[in-house]
């Protein structure tokens, strides 16, 4: 993330957890009528990590325990604590207020957005710094809404790893807190009623989205699959827009609900092909009794029955005994320590994280397993590399098996380094992804530029991804700061839409960063394999900071000559540092060395380029 100059405010937490645990945050309040949890906010079923409110809550006593949590959680930005806020259908007091900080989720328990309405929601940046006037939000990771209506202006001012899906809001939201600096993100299939705002963003995906109207521009702007008529006027290079009209295919995430007849499930969105604008509003969903029942062209709803929900306690062997049943998977939020896989097999198997739930593997082993079968979903985690050096943190198997439906991977989240204070942490690839016909939305692979324990010796990472299957698409892929290739693509018929990335700032010398046999000066950020023959990507950024050393990157994209591979719109910025960047796709583009130096192509097919 983009940090000219680092400030990171003292993280009172401790303090604040004493208080907190003392007096528990949630707080004896009045049990609404059909409300399927306890008097402090809670259900047995999910744990103590997960509040759930209703309509008929007093609703101080609910601004109460929110305020309380986002007190932990404003500034921790490396802590162990998680939560998920959930809202039962019914429409909330105007004054409700919700602030989110970090590893935190909010989301409404209705089938669609308008079933769960609330007054505003606000993620405000004024922690990074001494004090209010600082709006950096280029550190507000790790955070989630999806599933609301918010009746009042709204603020959403975060940068990568943090998602906003399937929300309405009926008057403006703002993608930025003042004006400061912001590094965002990511908007799906949602409807903003007035105007989004973006401000001062670098970055932004939006897909499948509709709204009266877009403001605000910078560096790489990508809409994907709006509604028609939403995409903002202009395009490169006089507006950083970049417009694709249609989604090629998606299949929204995972989401809970609550069903007054049937109690929770999980409801599973269809598969959509070449799609413009919201998914909801029209589809009546199904209630299925297992994944086996799941039919991709419809929406469908899984009882919670079929799902193993599991606690932060619970070991790999526990859950993946469960899973062996022919179980899903929740998991509920907190920090899961496994020191084997979790595999996650078998036709339509939906694995879905709660409040950012977090794995961290013990002894070198991977973290996930995912089989290459049609219809998996896996969603909603953050993977953490561990003190012992491991090949990757998660892998999704390549078979090369037909399948009726593609695997979709959603709000995965990947980071090396940060957390631990005296222990070094080391992984060759985040993800690896083998497979064939598989969806990516909303991935930020992270080797950490700051934190416990990050050093160019300490926190050791090559790459962050690994394509090596074919009909591959990725919405909103950010890859920051590896040791190596931030990306490797080997795949044929892979699709980006919307890439975002940041060269490691502590390279220590020329000598140590030389890639093609030691031939060329530095590793691009993204790599094409020579025998790739057809690819494409739509919005790219690679930002360079040479923080520590004088060293040149050669380029910032390397990708082969052929008819079918083709790069629209991408752009270098200088953001800081020593010089510099020679070019932008291979040999073509110009350098930039001075900070706020920007450099675009138009597009680069085949040795042609503009």
């Amino acid at each position: 993330m983009k940090k000219i100059v680092i400030r990171i405010a003292a993280v009172l937490v401790f303090g604040a957890a004493l208080v907190i645990g003392a007096i528990g945050l949630g707080r004896i309040g009045h049990i609404g009528r059909n409300k399927p949890v306890d008097a402090n906010y809670h259900s047995e079923l999910f744990g103590e990590n997960v509040y759930i409110f209703s309509p008929e809550d007093n609703a101080d006593e609910v601004q109460e325990v929110i305020d309380r949590i986002y007190a932990l959680q404003e500034e921790n930005q490396f802590g162990d604590e998680r939560y998920g806020i959930y809202f039962l259908p019914g429409e909330y007091d105007e004054d409700l207020h919700v602030n989110i900080g970090f590893y935190t989720q909010v989301a409404g328990l209705g089938k669609i957005p308008t079933d769960t309405s609330l007054g505003k929601m606000e993620c405000l940046a004024r922690w990074l710094g001494d004090d209010e006037s600082n709006h950096n939000a280029c550190c507000n990771f790790w955070r989630s809404v999806e599933n609301l209506e918010f009746r009042n202006n709204s603020i959403w001012a975060v940068s990568q790893a943090t998602d906003m899906r399937r929300v309405q809001m009926d008057k403006a939201l703002f993608l930025h807190d003042d004006y400061g600096w912001c590094s965002g993100g990511f908007l799906a299939d949602s409807k903003v009623i007035s105007m989004v705002d973006s401000g001062s963003q670098q970055q932004w995906l939006s897909r499948n989205c509709d709204w009266g109207t877009w403001m605000g521009e910078n560096w790489n702007m990508v809409f994907v699959g709006l509604q028609e008529g939403c995409t903002p006027t202009g395009t490169w290079p006089v507006r950083a827009y970049t417009d694709v009209a249609t989604t090629d295919v998606i299949r929204e995430k995972p989401f809970l609900i609550y069903d007054e007849a049937r109690g929770y499930g999980v409801y599973i969105p269809r598969l959509r092909e070449q799609s413009q604008g919201i998914s909801w509003g029209e589809e009546d969903a199904v209630w299925v009794e297992n994944q086996s029942e799941i039919d991709p062209k419809r929406d469908c709803i899984l009882p919670i029955e079929s799902f193993y929900i599991a606690k932060p306690n619970d070991s790999a062997a526990v859950i993946n005994e469960e899973l062996s049943k022919g179980k899903n998977l929740l998991l509920t939020p907190g920090v899961y320590l496994l020191d084997e896989p979790l595999l996650i097999e078998g036709e339509n198997r939906i694995c879905l994280g709660m409040g950012l739930a977090t794995l961290r593997n013990t002894g070198g082993n991977s973290l996930m397993e995912i089989s290459d079968e049609s219809g998996i979903m896996v969603a909603g985690i953050l993977f953490d590399a561990g003190p012992v050096p491991s090949e990757y943190l998660a892998r999704v198997d390549g078979t090369g098996e037909e399948k009726a439906c593609p695997i979709t991977l959603s709000d995965l989240y990947f980071r090396v380094g940060g957390v631990y204070k005296d222990e070094s942490t080391q992984v060759d690839t985040c993800l690896l992804i083998d497979a064939d016909h598989v969806v990516g939305d909303n991935f930020w692979i992270w080797r950490a530029d700051h934190g416990d324990g990050v050093a160019w010796d300490k926190n050791v990472a090559n790459t962050g991804i690994v394509v090596n299957g074919d009909y591959v698409e990725i919405y909103a892929l950010m890859v920051e700061h590896f040791e190596e290739y931030q990306t490797i693509w080997n795949g044929n018929f892979g699709r980006v839409f919307m890439y975002q990335s940041e060269i490691p700032y502590d390279v220590p010398g020329q000598e140590e960063w030389m890639s093609h046999d030691r031939n060329m000066p530095g590793y691009a950020s993204f790599y094409v394999d020579e025998q790739v023959t057809d690819f494409q990507a739509y919005g790219l950024g690679v930002y360079l900071y040479n923080r520590d050393r004088a060293v040149t990157l050669n380029t910032a994209m390397e990708v082969p000559d052929g008819e079918n591979v083709r790069v629209e719109h991408i752009c270098t910025v200088m953001l800081n540092g020593y010089p510099g960047m020679n070019h932008i796709i291979n040999d073509a583009g110009e350098a930039v060395d001075f900070a706020g130096d920007r450099e675009i192509l138009l597009y680069y097919q085949n040795g042609i380029y503009k």
